[in-house]
């Protein structure tokens, strides 16, 4: 009788949680349990989003739940290519297989640059090292550039122009990444455009 009557109070228990999301959650738009973007997947999943990390030298994409590698406090390095950093996305990001990368610090001087850099500019890596990423490769507007900066919002599918090291304007699409760390800088993906 008594285990009857439990089950019975859990079963009721039960029924009225339910009853009050399903009227806490009438007046709210319709959401995927899933997630997603404004699918406001924080409020519906139980965990928070994990982090999207890419490898700005061999665009290796990875996830990691702390931002840590292994037990101690350093941020995680590339398992792929062994690169000393990864670059922290909001959202996963597929660069084209000619697509190069480049990271900057908070001011636009380059930091690291990564594989199709070259080959898409003409430029080595100790050319542009230390040099603002605008000024160097003549980007033919900054904005996307600085708002991504100034703003700290992706800016994507930004169609601009860039001279070569040879001197020849290369039409190109530019994928403006902010950091979201406290050291700031930017990851900047430039793919010919066809």
């Amino acid at each position: 009788m008594r285990a009857a009557r439990s089950e019975r109070d859990g079963l009721a228990r039960k029924k009225r949680v339910v009853t009050m999301d399903i009227e806490l959650n009438a007046s709210a738009e319709p959401r995927s349990p899933l997630g997603g973007p404004g699918s406001g997947h924080a409020r519906w999943l139980p965990w928070p989003p994990v982090p999207y990390y890419i490898c700005p030298k061999c665009k290796e994409r990875s996830v990691d739940v702390d931002a840590r590698e292994g037990f101690s406090t350093q941020a995680p390095a590339c398992r792929h290519c062994g690169f000393g950093f990864l670059f922290e996305l909001l959202d996963d990001y597929y660069p084209a297989p000619d697509t190069g990368l480049l990271v900057t610090d908070q001011e636009r001087r380059v930091l690291a640059i990564g594989r199709g850099v070259f080959e898409l500019t003409g430029f080595p890596e100790a050319d542009l090292m230390g040099r603002d990423v605008v000024e160097a490769l003549r980007f033919s507007d900054a904005k996307p550039v600085e708002l991504a900066r100034e703003w700290g919002v992706r800016r994507l599918g930004e169609h601009v122009s860039i001279q070569t090291r040879s001197g020849h304007e290369k039409p190109v699409v530019a994928d403006v990444f902010p950091a979201y760390d406290d050291d700031g800088g930017l990851l900047v993906a430039l793919t010919p455009r066809r």
